[in-house]
């Protein structure tokens, strides 16, 4: 018989959940989600639960992320793509206005839909081995799971940097930027390349056009770095991204932020780049994706503004 894919169980009053799908860093398919949901909702109801603990098996992390493959034959199939991100939004959501104390400990990989079931919680706990991220640009989508509303209010454009990289941070800077409480073992060394003003000059603004051209030309070689690294992203994923970032700034909180979220996951995911991403990156890992734009220039704002129109 498979082990479960999500271990829950209640040791002296603290509610236990641990993902398990250790050989694929515990990504989250839709089934892992709704048992989520339920464990939460139990043990938030529950007068002798003090607490609930979050982990993930393995060695490699806490959790990858959603099960993107698995994403990407349910939009090949004509699937309930919608019911998947409520699924998963619903859920972010009810961890971040959790009403008992939620530890989170983001060791290894934590990236994407990893971050949606620890960052929002009240108690995050990283480690040396931590390694944080939105990775989403690679495989045509954005930083969902309301990570952007976290990495709008970051300073000096920090936030924009990693949303459209997807550039991980360690538990240095995941503790100095405020994206974690405390730090099991010794802090590593933070990453010198985010403590430069590079960042805030080159990304300024709300042209992604601008953007890349300021980092292109920039002095600091790790700016021409990060502009290589965006010339191999979704064009249409780095406009709609930005969009996305500027607009979390302006939501009061993440329960006001859900029908963009909701909004713009269907969209890209049904639109023409999410299925060509997740092949090139996760299915033939050429690492080569043919994406539906040449360049940024291609992606009209016309276009951008149109994936932000609230569904029915």
């Amino acid at each position: 018989m498979a082990e479960p894919t999500l271990n829950v169980r209640r040791e002296a009053g603290i509610g236990m959940i641990e993902v398990n799908r250790p050989a694929a860093i515990n990504a989250l398919t839709v089934e892992m989600l709704e048992q989520f949901t339920d464990a939460a909702v139990e043990f938030a109801q529950d007068p002798q639960i003090r607490q609930v603990q979050l982990t993930g098996a393995g060695e490699r992390g806490l959790c990858a992320g959603a099960d993107v493959r698995q994403l990407r034959e349910l939009v090949l199939s004509g699937g309930d793509v919608r019911g998947f991100f409520e699924t998963e939004y619903r859920l972010n959501l009810l961890i971040a206005t959790y009403p008992k104390p939620y530890l989170a400990r983001m060791t290894g990989i934590t990236m994407g839909g990893g971050l949606g079931i620890s960052v929002h919680g009240s108690h995050r706990t990283v480690d040396a081995t931590s390694r944080l991220a939105m990775p989403e640009t690679q495989i045509g989508l954005f930083p969902d799971v309301f990570v952007s509303w976290l990495l709008a209010r970051l300073p000096g454009e920090i936030g924009t940097h990693l949303a459209l990289t997807g550039a991980s941070i360690n538990a240095a800077d995941a503790l100095r930027l405020g994206l974690a409480d405390d730090c099991a073992g010794p802090v590593p060394e933070p990453d010198p390349s985010l403590a430069g003003s590079w960042i805030a000059e080159c990304y300024a603004g709300n042209d992604p056009v601008e953007i890349l051209g300021r980092l292109g030309e920039h002095a600091d070689p790790a700016a021409r770095a990060a502009a290589d690294e965006l010339a191999k992203r979704s064009p249409l994923s780095l406009a709609v991204s930005l969009e996305a970032l500027r607009r979390a700034a302006a939501f009061g909180d993440r329960v006001a932020q859900y029908d963009q979220e909701l909004a713009l996951a269907v969209r890209l995911t049904t639109g023409p780049d999410f299925i060509e991403g997740v092949r090139a990156q996760l299915v033939d890992r050429d690492r080569n994706p043919r994406w539906a734009h040449g360049s940024l220039d291609e992606v009209s704002r016309a276009e951008v503004e149109s994936y932000f129109v609230p569904l029915d």
